[in-house]
């Protein structure tokens, strides 16, 4: 490959991985090219309804010790936070395989380490390029409350609350009464909690993406709505991808791969190959809740987020397998507002919307970050999982960093796509 940078790169994806590659790199005098088949932050995309947390202290990956024991009990409990369509389960063995062997000590302290570092800025990182788009009002700092229904509950994941400990994340272990006086709307059937702080939210996802989008085109970024369909190159680099019905190419010097699940498909018309997966999740939001919030809380044992918004209160979790095409589960959304009841029961219901995203997960719960092992001009942004919104701009440094030669302040080695060929 040449030394010097390329002069126009086209990014695949305008999610909020894609959405700030395209804007870091147009940011540093490169000219760019942002793609996708729907608007950024258009409501079928997953940046659209995430539960917004914008939480450096989401950092231990989810394969983890003794998984194996917990997946039968979440997969019969009917409000378990896991679900697996049985007919997608063939489909879904290799990927999660991998999954559970990734459930080892070593490599859930080598991967919490490693997200520690991409997540370690978010809430600044998010409020300095909202006040650049000139939404700063979508970032708040905040402190997270991650709540439990017994002493049992809260000290089975008293490893996990060390690792966070080790990588400076400041959180404290409170009472009944002391959550009682800070959540005073939630259940009183919480006994326990953790109270972590110096975190982030964001108001709304949607909004944000479309604001720095926005800013994008303002600085001389060019969107294209349309949909990839491959990427077409030889002799080691990529020439252009197709779009729309395929009769039209868009060229550039290097690429950028971020269309989150889409990501699989695009990259399979180059053979590129990656374990990854749609892990599905769900929300509702409630426009009139009628109880009071103070904190992004999460029910420790169910993984569901609790986030005021501007547009009402998001109750967001879950994770279903059962491929990125399947039909929306009205089952989950029916799970989710169970338990957002069962958090806060005086909460209203009336006029609630759902919602479905597809979250591009790998089986050992970090990113795909850096650039193809089989071509020299294309970058990978993908992967994320839960944490797309967190990741997001600290991902988009480091593509336009790699891209434009500058140096890095961060490890990237354990992004690389070549780790699911080397065992």
């Amino acid at each position: 490959m040449n030394d010097s940078p390329p002069e126009k790169v086209v990014v695949i994806g305008a999610g909020i991985v894609g959405v700030c590659c395209a804007l870091e790199l147009q940011e540093r005098g490169v000219s760019t090219v942002l793609i996708d088949r729907q608007e950024p932050g258009a409501e079928g995309a997953a940046s659209f309804g995430n539960a917004g947390m914008l939480s450096s202290a989401s950092l231990v990956p989810l394969p983890a010790p003794g998984m194996l024991k917990k997946v039968p009990g979440w997969l019969l409990n009917r409000d378990g936070p896991l679900a697996i369509r049985w007919s997608y389960l063939p489909t879904l063995l290799p990927w999660l395989i991998r999954f559970l062997r990734a459930g080892n000590d070593r490599r859930q302290r080598s991967g919490t380490a490693a997200l520690a570092a991409l997540h370690a800025r978010t809430l600044e990182l998010h409020a300095r390029l909202a006040r650049r788009a000139g939404v700063p009002d979508l970032t708040v700092p905040v402190e997270h409350l991650q709540v439990y229904r017994s002493k049992r509950s809260i000290d089975e994941g008293f490893k996990e609350w060390d690792l966070r400990r080790a990588h400076g994340i400041d959180f404290e272990r409170i009472d009944r009464r002391t959550l009682a006086e800070m959540e005073p709307d939630l259940s009183s059937h919480y006994t326990q909690a953790m109270l972590i702080r110096d975190q982030g939210r964001t108001t709304d996802p949607g909004r944000l993406v479309q604001a720095l989008a926005r800013r994008f085109v303002d600085i001389g970024g060019r969107f294209v709505h349309a949909e990839v369909r491959a990427i077409q190159g030889d002799s080691g680099r990529i020439r252009s991808v197709s779009v729309g019905d395929g009769d039209r190419c868009i060229e550039g010097e290097g690429f950028v791969l971020s269309a989150g699940i889409f990501s699989k498909r695009i990259g399979l018309s180059i053979g590129l190959s990656i374990p990854l997966d749609s892990e599905n999740g769900y929300h509702i939001t409630c426009p009139e809740p009628k109880v009071r919030i103070s904190h992004t809380v999460m029910d420790g044992e169910y993984k569901l987020v609790a986030n005021p918004m501007d547009p009402g209160l998001r109750f967001a979790g879950m994770a279903e397998f059962s491929g990125a095409d399947s039909p929306d589960n009205p089952r989950r959304i029916e799970v989710i507002a169970r338990l957002a009841k069962r958090m806060y029961p005086n909460l209203s219901l009336e006029g609630f919307r759902s919602w479905r995203g597809r979250r591009p997960s790998t089986p050992d719960g970090l990113p795909v970050i850096g650039p193809s092992p089989s071509h020299e001009n294309l970058w990978l942004a993908f992967g994320h999982g839960h944490t797309g919104m967190i990741a997001g701009p600290m991902t988009g440094q480091i593509i336009a960093s790699m891209i434009t030669g500058s140096a890095l302040d961060i490890d990237v080695f354990p992004f690389q796509a070549e780790r699911f060929h080397n065992g």
